[in-house]
């Protein structure tokens, strides 16, 4: 029997295999577009094959959503070029899962504004699944070879980054990159469609990137005594975790989701982001015989614009929780436009809820019971806060940037104004939550806007009162925050 033969053979076993025993072997029921779903449906495929090593099962995924692209297999090889093994691996995952993780892991936008290929993580951000594995599988393969993890960059976050610069030059910068948008139900979540038009690097896809970068690296630099976990347990130590009560992620050294932003900074910053990004053009280009648009005396500068905007948006300021995402209600009445400047911007806590909250569910249901407080028992359009901190690590927007509103009862009442979620009269928020407030929310609300030529902190028991504290000055005076924590 020729080898071909015998690969053949075993291939027509183990698709028998599947149609008499699809209850063991294939994953059941409708899988919903999130982490946890997608985690199952991995782990099922690795119980299936003890044997099964991570990198061949990332090499499969990857022949499954067909990801053979030249940039790819420039570092990677090409998912096809498999051992004996592996070829069997491949049919066991195609043979249970195959419509799944095609769908799961093959990333497009189609053209009335549905990503796919794009999953809910259960911090309540989502992400795109291409851009990740291959970070983990980079990282995997450097590690089993003891090589330098070179592509790590260039295939997670630098060749999307820089074709969105250039595809988009005659957009403002800002506009070259994301956008967000919202799950048709964070419970059940099966279709994600985007607020405006797409770029190539959308929320999704960055947030997967700098995952993969993330993820690609530690596993890259892990010692040569560390046995490698199997890719279920790898995501499910990065995206499931649970906060405790008092710290937050005050007391968290692992890495996790909520602080991809910080990781991922402390990863790529030291690099000159500039020359990567312009390098791995350079071989994308040459990967694709396009080299004469490296002609284009504008590359340059749309790079470099475009990374601006990339660092301000994805690494100074926080990821913002949209409205959607957190279930909230419909404004009561019409809005009123925001018009910059603004004389003050109102810093709260919140009486009640008193506790930080330290999840993405419990952080959304403070939210409803807020804005259900303002709507109906307060009577006012929406809930009170432009944006709420949550002890999570990310911001919930209330009435966001463009809206004004009531902060205080009978006071303030066209106003705008942040808080954080948690009595810091009674138990207090995280030292996290407080960072965001002061040096990254409110920067970003005065630096990206002209917002506010004046602060003001306003507790709802008059704890503290600042009034006319200009810029910085508001916070380099406020001696009272470590107080709070005491």
């Amino acid at each position: 029997m020729t080898r071909n033969m015998t690969l053949s053979g075993l291939s027509i076993f183990v698709l028998g295999l599947f149609c008499f025993f699809p209850v063991s072997s294939r994953p059941t029921g409708v899988h919903l577009r999130n982490m946890d779903s997608f985690i199952r449906a991995v782990r099922q495929v690795e119980d299936s094959n003890r044997d099964l090593s991570p990198l061949a099962l990332l090499r499969a995924l990857r022949r499954t959503a067909g990801h053979d692209d030249a940039m790819t297999i420039h570092f990677l090889g090409a998912s096809y070029n498999l051992t004996d093994a592996e070829v069997l691996e491949t049919a066991i995952l195609n043979a249970s899962s195959f419509s799944f993780f095609d769908k799961a892991i093959h990333h497009i936008v189609t053209d009335n504004g549905e990503e796919r290929g794009v999953i809910l993580a259960p911090d309540g951000t989502t992400v795109a699944l291409a851009p990740l594995l291959l970070g983990i599988e980079l990282g995997l393969k450097a590690k089993m070879e003891g090589t330098p993890a070179a592509g790590i960059f260039p295939l997670t976050l630098g060749r999307t980054l820089g074709l969105s610069f250039l595809s988009l030059q005659d957009f403002t910068p800002s506009h070259r990159l994301g956008p967000n948008g919202c799950w048709d139900s964070v419970d059940h979540p099966k279709m994600f469609k985007l607020s405006r038009p797409a770029t190539l690097a959308t929320d999704a896809v960055i947030n997967g990137g700098m995952d993969g970068a993330i993820l690609g690296t530690d596993l890259s630099n892990l010692s040569g005594s560390a046995q490698l976990q199997a890719l279920s347990e790898i995501l499910k130590g990065y995206y499931s975790f649970t906060l405790h009560e008092g710290q937050g992620l005050d007391a968290v050294t692992s890495h996790i989701s909520p602080k991809r932003r910080e990781l991922s900074r402390s990863i790529l910053e030291p690099l000159d982001l500039h020359s990567q990004v312009m390098e791995t053009l350079a071989l994308v280009w040459k990967l694709e015989r396009t080299e004469w648009i490296a002609m284009d005396t504008g590359v340059g500068k749309a790079v470099k614009d475009g990374l601006r905007a990339f660092v301000h948006k994805y690494w100074d300021c926080p990821q913002i929780i949209p409205r959607c995402q957190w279930g909230a209600k419909a404004y009561q009445g019409t809005p009123i436009p925001l018009s910059l400047p603004l004389k003050f911007l109102y810093v709260h806590h919140t009486y009640e809820p008193s506790s930080p909250c330290l999840s993405f569910p419990k952080c959304s249901s403070d939210m409803r019971a807020m804005q259900r407080f303002h709507q109906e028992d307060r009577r006012w359009g929406d809930i009170g806060y432009s944006f709420v901190v949550g002890s999570d690590g990310y911001i919930y927007e209330g009435r966001g940037w463009n809206h004004l509103g009531t902060h205080t009862r009978g006071h303030n009442d066209i106003g705008y104004g942040v808080s954080i979620i948690g009595n810091y009269t009674a138990t207090l928020p995280s030292r996290h939550a407080m960072d965001l407030l002061r040096h990254r929310l409110v920067q970003c609300a005065v630096d990206g806007g002209g917002l506010a030529s004046n602060f003001t902190l306003h507790g709802h028991r008059q704890v503290v009162n600042y009034t006319s504290c200009p810029g910085d000055a508001f916070f380099s005076e406020i001696r009272s925050w470590e107080h709070f924590r005491e």
